[in-house]
Order: C-alpha cells, then structure tokens, then sequence
C-alpha cells in the first residue's frame, strides 16, 4: 500500500505515519517533495471539503501527467471554527490575519474578536479536518473529523500547532500548547480522527 499524503508539513506526516501504524497497515507513505510536485494550488472553495477535494485532484491531475501510478493520494484542508463568530476564522484559518502572519498575530487576532465574551460557555469553538482520498482508479472518498473545546482568555506557550496555545479541548482546563507529549497524546484530534474514518475504508476494500 503507497499512500502520497499531500503536505509538506512534517508534523503532519509524522502524525499520519503513526496512525497508519496503529491500525497495522504495512504502508509505504509519500510526500508532494518526493514526487517534485511544483504546481500552484488555488484553494477558492467555500467549505473544507471543497479545498481539500481541490488539493487531492490537482495532485490525482499531476500525478496522471507524470506517470505516477499505484498511490492513494490523501489531502487535507483544516481548521479552527468558533461558534460566537459565526464559525471564524475557518476555511481562512491559515491566513486570518493575514498572509505570512506570525503565530502570535494570529492568537491576538481571534483574542481580540473574542475579548466581548469573557464567559467560557461562550467562548465554544472545534478544531475540523477534512481529507479526502482518491484511489489509485480515481474512486474518491471524504472523511471529516472533529475536536471540540474552548478558546482560553489568554493564550499559553508559543509553538506547535498555530492555535494549540488558545484550545482547550473538551475534559481538560488547559490548552494543547501547555499539554506534555502524554497528556497531547490522549487527546484524539481531528486529523486522526478524519483518518480513522479512512482506515476503515481502506480495511473495507481489502487493502
């Protein structure tokens, strides 16, 4: 089984690496950078499941051009939707504030637009991930997984997963960022989740 994950992301790739392993599939998994993928994705979808729909034929299209057979190819869209905002920053989740923004500018952005409601119940968001799969054969299938939880007054330690300093998830009183690996691990996130959907298709078809 060859999967081509459509990232350049290694964190995504990692992430993906061990859940293809805790399922027990004997996979193969690529990367656009093992394939020299250069072309320009224009991701004008109104919904995840559009971009990432978008992601995964582009690469299926480039694929076909180059001779580049045998791989399920998998791609992504992701991102944070908070309820009190009307589901922002969503399918603008990358960019809300702007393009090339730091973390930091991103966290104070959605700090910012949030600072009106100091009540958490208020304060309700889900981190989405959409993937959608295209087979060797060109037969396609989406999965969509969810992480529910909080956005924080205040946001904790920098780095990692772009809004992981401001997300508590549902069961915890603190946010990703803050987690150590354990505490990070026992929290099913969306991806893995969208994932699992997947694997069960992929065992379904005998792969």
């Amino acid at each position: 089984m060859k999967i081509l994950y459509g990232t350049g992301n290694q964190g995504k790739v990692n992430a993906m690496k061990n859940i293809i392993k805790s399922h027990g599939f004997d996979a193969e998994l690529y990367t656009l950078k093992d394939i020299e993928f250069d072309k320009d994705i224009i991701e004008d979808g109104k919904t995840f499941e559009e971009n990432s729909e978008i992601k995964a034929n582009a690469i299926y299209e480039f694929c076909k051009e180059n001779n580049i057979n045998g791989k399920i190819i998998i791609a992504d869209d992701a991102g944070l939707c908070i309820d009190a905002l009307n589901g922002e920053p969503g399918i603008y989740t990358a960019r809300y504030a702007g393009d090339h923004a730091s973390q930091e500018d991103s966290i104070n952005k959605v700090l910012e637009n949030m600072k009106q409601y100091t009540n958490m119940d208020d304060r309700t968001c889900k981190f989405v991930c959409v993937l959608t799969a295209i087979l060797p054969d060109g037969e396609k299938f989406v999965a969509r997984g969810e992480c529910r939880g909080k956005i924080a007054l205040n946001h904790g330690k920098l780095g990692g997963l772009t809004y992981g300093p401001i997300f508590i998830p549902v069961g915890f009183d603190k946010p990703l960022g803050d987690m150590d690996e354990e505490e990070y691990a026992s929290v099913h996130n969306h991806r893995d989740l969208a994932m699992e959907e997947l694997v069960k298709k992929f065992k379904e078809l005998g792969y």
